[in-house]
């Protein structure tokens, strides 16, 4: 099916039974923003009616604050704790705050207890412990739980409330204990968790065994082995688990080896995104709390920290530079070239660097395969260090028609690109093994051996041989 690409000169339209799936996300997206400039309160309702809450959400954080308030009011509200479970925390904040917990407490009736404990680490205590009074039993020991673990540790993004059976209940009573609860048929797992009579899991059930065997036959005797995972976990290396194991969902283990919780392939996914947009952000230097509609100030002071790291490396350079100062002045041709080693330099840094920091997220880097890489890197960088070197030297040599010239700029391009390859690598390593976030700062820290080392062998041969 062909997606409807919007003209940036005409004003889309969209037809009143029209198919949600038939027009892209920006043509979406410029739709709402028509009606939102007209004030269209009865069209924006009945848009919103046929988007989902993630399409919802998506479409809230893609509009300034102003407007994002202007829209909320027009969701329906049986979705809205839906679509306030998907938003950002920096987004969903604004539109809690005037919000009172008796409100809060109607939006989070048909909510899980994950998406409920995303909305009560939004708001106050106060809140939080009105609304946490209102909740079923069963659902607040489950949001209690969730809050017992880190940000980072798997068992803050499992999901408490799991479907398990008895392992000596036979095939009949489970089918008929499925039968009875609605909300267990709706859910989409091709397997049942299977656990003895203290909750220690056993493993799976397929509901192809359930269907396909004598209906006395005793659960115990259909168990499949299960991929686990702990709750205490790092969900990092959980995300790997379900990459290198291929699968959609996981069993939650304690200590114990006890059932609390199964984390699911979306919640993965989403961790997965997570993590791609992080590093990107940190790659920039750009804070993890700065989303693209923040307000000016708060963009701002976000970004000026990197930025005053960046000036400190920029004037270290610059030093290098001048003490060099003499035979700058003598040769001009110099300082026309000297830009090109630094930025051949940092384009070979970043390039390594980008795949070391990605191959780092996968858990693909580790053990011998370091020095390998090491060694690889180290030949890419020579290699195409020589290859451009002798470009730069023949392009050197018709513009100035120096020799001298041509064998400084031709040995400061091979040096400053094999070291740049071998920094890609190493700046990386280290930072992990001192255990900090190498996409934090090896972007900073490259940038400034790479200038430094181009500047240096560039001037520095130059004083050699010209001078």
């Amino acid at each position: 099916m062909s997606v409807p690409n919007p003209s940036p000169d005409r004003i889309p339209t969209l037809q009143p039974d029209y198919n949600p799936l038939e027009y892209s996300a920006e043509y979406k997206l410029l739709y709402l923003q028509d009606l939102v400039a007209n004030d269209d309160f009865a069209a924006i309702g009945d848009f919103l009616l046929k988007q989902s809450e993630y399409e919802i959400a998506n479409l809230l954080e893609s509009f300034p604050s102003p407007s994002r308030q202007l829209i909320w009011e027009q969701v329906a509200a049986k979705i809205k704790g839906q679509v306030l479970a998907e938003l950002e925390f920096d987004t969903r904040q604004p539109l809690l705050e005037n919000i009172s917990s008796q409100e809060i407490s109607l939006l989070a009736q048909d909510l899980g207890a994950q998406d409920i404990s995303e909305l009560l680490d939004t708001v106050t205590d106060k809140v939080r412990t009105s609304v946490m009074a209102t909740l079923d039993e069963d659902i607040r020991i489950q949001v209690n739980k969730l809050d017992t673990y880190e940000d980072w540790e798997v068992g803050s993004y499992m999901d408490p409330d799991i479907i398990q059976v008895q392992d000596d209940s036979n095939l009949a009573q489970v089918q008929q204990w499925l039968r009875s609860d609605a909300r267990l048929l709706d859910d989409q797992s091709q397997e049942l968790l299977v656990v003895d009579k203290s909750k220690q899991l056993l493993g799976l059930l397929s509901l192809a065994d359930l269907i396909k065997h004598d209906q006395s036959t005793l659960v115990s005797s259909l168990v499949d082995n299960a991929v686990t995972v702990n709750d205490r976990l790092d969900i990092q290396d959980a995300a790997a688990i379900f990459r290198s194991e291929d699968i959609r969902f996981a069993p939650v283990i304690n200590s114990h080896g006890e059932l609390v919780g199964q984390l699911n392939g979306e919640d993965i996914s989403e961790i997965i995104q997570d993590d791609v947009d992080s590093t990107m952000r940190n790659l920039a230097g750009v804070s993890q709390d700065e989303e693209l509609f923040a307000p000016i100030l708060t963009s701002a002071k976000s970004r000026s920290i990197w930025l005053g790291i960046n000036l400190c490396t920029a004037l270290l350079a610059a030093a290098v530079i001048g003490q060099f100062e003499e035979v700058l002045a003598k040769v001009v041709a110099l300082a026309i070239l000297m830009p090109v080693v630094a930025s051949m330099g940092g384009i070979a840094g970043s390039q390594t660097l980008t795949i070391v920091i990605r191959g780092m997220a996968m858990g693909q880097i580790g053990g011998s395969n370091r020095w390998w890489l090491f060694n690889k890197e180290l030949w890419v960088g020579a290699i195409n260090g020589i290859v451009w070197a002798l470009i730069m030297a023949i392009i050197a040599q018709l513009w100035f028609q120096d020799s001298k010239i041509t064998a400084v700029i031709g040995c400061a391009i091979a040096i400053n690109m094999t070291a740049a390859n071998a920094s890609g690598i190493a700046i990386p390593l280290m930072l992990k093994n001192m255990n900090i976030d190498p996409a934090l700062s090896a972007s900073v820290i490259l940038t400034t051996v790479t200038d430094i080392v181009g500047f240096m062998s560039f001037l520095g041969l130059a004083s050699i041989l010209i001078l």
